[in-house]
């Protein structure tokens, strides 16, 4: 028997899955590390601590795997900055794909690019948490840094380059920079030149599934896996994610319910949002694209509110589902570190509307998730504006696992939610990947075709989608109506 290895890099923790050609897991482990907020608004970490914790995961996948392991895929949060110098020493704490410090950078990449002409190459408006505007950043604001700078790489590709020593990253990832051609799948000239950042700075682009090095010797004998073990370019976590619980072909859509939120459909070809709210990437499936929306705050929300309140998940979440639908009244907007589809406001803040002295905790929490479904419903509203076929919806993250999650997702879309026998998410689909790359299954559909469905299918609540589409227009109406309010308080709140 032969396995594959699936390395997560997020943003509470590293992620190891072993899978076995037929799909089934054999060992998994995971690791955590700190999330950094210096200020208000600014998302770092370290990447040593993603080292660490990679190196503890591997090694315990290792003693339960050993000499079967035949190839390893890599994923990861999006967006990240890793900022390396010439000796490749990381030169300060990687900014994340949550960091919201650099709105004048994306200003200034609006103005040089152009605004229509950026989404027409990149497939995306300049946005705070993308790569390029952190490199203006650390240009306008850390000087003494920038002048250190040899390389910048994303997460998961700072792990490349520790376990293989290769620069390199895949298409999907590499999208989400801004710096990407989408069309040519590599770095745009355009781009580059017009925010005059250099193009060795950048590692190489590979397809998801193409090999892109091999497990140096020092680090396969320190964990105990073979010698020159291939490394896939893998994916951005969501890609991968998607390759995970199979949404490689059209008409397919997933709907995870994480620490963030997105919807993703595949695409065969290059489709984007002319306004830019919602995202167009490379998919991980070589060739292919995806159209993504994300809401920032999804489990997020929920997790904040349960720090909040000092009390327990599985409590908080049975005593939501004792709640009509609507939660009488009470809207909850999941802005609580600005937001990306469709406001594209880093300002944006959350806000409970409608409270009254009837509403309780319980009340609170179920209008906290139903907000969140109603803005990933909001990027459902622009993928079938925009004319991609909505066939099956398969939902993953964190909210695969919730029987409240699920109803909510089926009654708010007004849709069946179907589940994958396994919720394991992006280190399943970077297993996969793996697997192509070593030559197991012939392309990243063979993979994706060990994907199996669950029986059972949510469906939706005709007269709960009915409630909840009257809820949705108010909530659709919130924010426009305190957006300037939203941003005066984020103005006020700078002051320090």
């Amino acid at each position: 028997m032969s396995v594959t290895i699936g390395l997560d890099v997020g943003t509470s923790g590293v992620r190891a899955l072993a899978v076995d050609e037929s799909g089934r897991i054999i060992s998994e482990a995971s690791a955590g590390y700190p999330l950094l907020s210096p200020r208000p608004g600014w998302s770092e970490q370290n990447p040593e601590d993603w080292w660490q914790a990679i190196r503890e995961t591997l090694g315990k996948i290792a003693s339960e795997t050993g000499d079967k392991v035949i190839g390893i895929g890599l994923t990861g949060q999006m967006h990240g900055s890793v900022f390396l110098d010439s000796a490749e020493e990381v030169i300060r704490p990687a900014l994340l794909w949550n960091d919201q410090r650099t709105e004048a950078q994306c200003e200034k990449i609006t103005e040089l690019v152009g605004g229509e002409r950026l989404i027409s190459i990149s497939g995306n408006p300049a946005l705070t948490g993308f790569q390029a505007p952190k490199i203006l950043w650390l240009r306008d604001e850390e000087p003494e840094n920038y002048a250190r700078v040899a390389r910048v790489l994303l997460p998961k590709d700072y792990i490349r380059l520790m376990l293989t020593g290769e620069y390199a990253t895949d298409a999907s990832d590499a999208a989400g920079t801004l710096l990407l051609d989408m069309r040519n799948r590599d770095w745009s000239p355009d781009i580059l030149n017009a925010l005059e950042i250099p193009r060795e700075w950048l590692p190489r682009v590979y397809e998801g599934s193409e090999k892109t090095g091999e497990l140096r010797t020092e680090i396969a004998d320190e964990l105990g896996l073979p010698a020159g073990v291939p490394v896939a370019a893998g994916g951005g976590d969501n890609a991968a994610a998607a390759v995970g619980v199979g949404i490689v072909r059209e008409g397919l859509v997933s709907s995870s319910v994480g620490t963030s939120g997105v919807l993703f459909a595949h695409t065969d070809g290059f489709k984007r949002d002319p306004s830019g709210r919602i995202h167009a990437f490379c998919h991980a499936v070589p060739g292919a694209y995806h159209l993504m929306g994300v809401t920032l705050s999804a489990g997020g929300s929920l997790s904040w509110w349960r720090e909040a309140l000092g009390r327990d998940y599985d409590e908080l979440v049975r005593e939501a589902a004792e709640v009509a639908p609507g939660a009488e009244g009470l809207v909850f907007l999941p802005y609580l570190t600005g937001e990306r589809t469709p406001h594209l406001d880093p300002s944006a803040r959350g806000a409970f509307v409608g409270l009254t002295s009837r509403h309780s905790i319980a009340h609170m929490s179920r209008a906290l998730m139903e907000g969140v479904i109603f803005s990933l419903k909001d990027s459902l509203e622009i993928l079938r504006e925009l004319g991609v076929e909505i066939r099956e919806i398969r939902a993953t993250g964190g909210g695969a696992r919730s029987p409240l999650w699920l109803r909510l997702q089926a009654d708010i879309y007004n849709a069946p939610i179907h589940r994958t026998t396994s919720d394991e998410g992006p280190s399943y689909g970077a297993a996969f990947l793996a697997g192509v790359a070593a030559g197991i299954y012939k392309n990243v559909e063979e993979a994706s075709s060990q994907v199996k469905l669950r029986e059972d299918i949510t469906e939706p609540d005709p007269e709960h989608a009915r409630v909840y589409e009257e809820y949705y227009e108010v909530y659709r109406s919130l924010y426009p109506a305190n957006r300037s309010s939203m941003r005066r308080l984020t103005e006020l709140a700078a002051r320090g």
